[in-house]
């Protein structure tokens, strides 16, 4: 009987213990939740709240800031003709992308090279090849449109050391281009929307952005867009099959020498100073691509396919396609 009444007391005070120690506990203690990271996981909200906050400061704080600095430097301009003023602003643009896509990267605990542009990549055979391949690119359909005759080179206007120089600065340019455009479009903001709808619909859908936003070039139309979208799914294509952005890089950066400065025509509309010659092209738009220049030919469709096959053979399809560090993610 003694011990059934030890018992008793004992229940009894673990009962009143528990009834304290619930009266003493916060909402939270009793409901434990893990707390909301944006920036960690892969769901499709998650994904797209990182991209929004993402483009909002790369497409809105970036170029408000290298557009009033370069007012100040340059003084004030309306439309955009120099390489040097363009060379300023893309620089600028490219060290703020550089910058956000470092804070995400810590953000996430990645390193930046997850993204797209691996360090040990830079000046690679991957590179080069997209280089090469950009100036056949180029070759071959302002050949096409010659054979038509939508194309004169014209006459030389630069010579000697000017025509070194210009060439230098055009180089130099375009390679900043080529790193910004492709890693604004498909390196953090590809990585971060394909973890949540999937390679190929991210690819899509910042393609379509990216041939919206050279609307914005005088000389640009829907044709031009058009054919910057299909060039932007060439060069998710690339990222695909190689494992990283160099290859597109490359391709990106001598294409658009080429256009601007070696056969020296609109290249999406914009047509810059110092370039080569006295270039004309004549003919209807669908030949010459018009204002846009040869990016609106209907050849300009032709090459671009053919470039998707060459990308097929260069890098084939393989179960494991992460030569490099990063992470493509699966549609």
């Amino acid at each position: 009987m003694e011990e059934q009444a030890l018992g008793q007391e004992s229940e009894q005070l673990d009962k009143t213990g528990n009834e304290e120690q619930k009266a003493m506990a916060t909402p939270g203690d009793r409901l434990p939740t893990a707390p909301l990271n944006l920036f960690a996981g892969q769901s499709k909200v998650r994904s797209l709240v990182r991209v929004a906050i993402f483009l909002v400061i790369v497409f809105e704080l970036g170029p408000t800031i290298t557009y009033t600095l370069a007012q100040v430097i340059f003084g004030s301009f309306r439309v955009i003709d120099s390489p040097a003023i363009l060379l300023f602003m893309e620089a600028g643009n490219l060290a703020i992308l550089f910058g956000v896509t470092a804070v995400m990267a810590l953000l996430e605990h990645r390193h930046i090279g997850d993204y797209g542009l691996p360090s040990q990549g830079i000046l690679g055979k991957n590179f080069w090849m997209g280089a090469l391949l950009g100036i056949a690119e180029i070759s071959a359909l302002i050949g096409l449109i010659a054979a038509f005759g939508g194309y004169s080179f014209g006459n030389l206007v630069l010579q000697g050391g000017e025509m070194l120089r210009w060439g230098a600065v055009h180089l130099v340019l375009f390679l900043v281009v080529g790193l910004y455009e492709e890693f604004l479009f498909r390196g953090y903001a590809q990585f971060a929307l394909g973890e949540g709808i999937g390679f190929w619909p991210a690819a899509v859908l910042l393609s379509v952005g990216f041939g919206y936003v050279h609307l914005n070039n005088g000389g640009e139309n829907w044709i031009g867009a058009a054919s910057v979208a299909i060039v932007g799914l060439l060069f998710a294509f690339t990222l695909r099959r190689s494992g990283n952005l160099w290859y597109a890089v490359g391709l990106h950066a001598s294409f658009d020498w080429g256009e601007s400065f070696l056969y020296s025509v609109p290249d999406s509309g914009v047509v810059l100073r110092g370039h080569l010659s006295s270039a004309l092209l004549h003919g209807p738009p669908w030949l010459t691509g018009g204002s846009v220049g040869p990016e609106g030919s209907i050849f300009s469709f032709l090459t671009m396919g053919l470039q998707f096959l060459v990308v097929m053979l260069l890098f084939p399809k393989r179960e494991n396609q992460g030569a490099s560090k990063i992470v493509v993610p699966t549609s």
